[in-house]
């Protein structure tokens, strides 16, 4: 199970990323961009998801609409989605059932999306040459 605290640190150990909150909430951001978010569900959400609504999951971006189905097809107890993110490339993440690496390759992915091109690219490039 990982924490609040593992999804701060991981964030916060990509290139240009700050940390701020939204609404009171968590949020990360690349070049002004959000890439994550905590996520309290709202009503709407919870009587979507009825049993299956956790408590404080984690939004992130994905790259399209395609990935975000496919993560919720192979891991509906991690990955899932709600009525409002209909049609949007980003998935909710359960920490309580999420591990660390999975959860990084997330935020990285995450991350990618929404950096600047030239950051990505050179990040990228850096981290094979590691």
């Amino acid at each position: 199970m990982v924490s609040w605290d593992d999804v701060g640190r991981i964030a916060r150990g990509l290139p240009e990323v700050a940390e701020d909150s939204s609404r009171g909430y968590l949020a990360w951001q690349v070049g002004k961009k959000g890439f994550a978010w905590e996520r309290p569900l709202r009503k709407g959400d919870v009587e979507a998801l009825g049993a299956r609504a956790p408590t404080g999951p984690v939004g992130a971006y994905v790259p399209d609409v395609g990935v975000k189905d496919a993560l919720v097809a192979d891991d509906p107890a991690v990955f899932f989605t709600t009525p409002h993110f209909r049609g949007f490339p980003a998935i909710l993440v359960e920490l309580d059932r999420i591990d660390l690496p999975t959860l990084e390759e997330v935020l990285v992915e995450a991350w990618l999306c929404r950096a600047p091109k030239r950051l990505a690219k050179t990040w990228t490039e850096n981290r094979r040459t590691m």
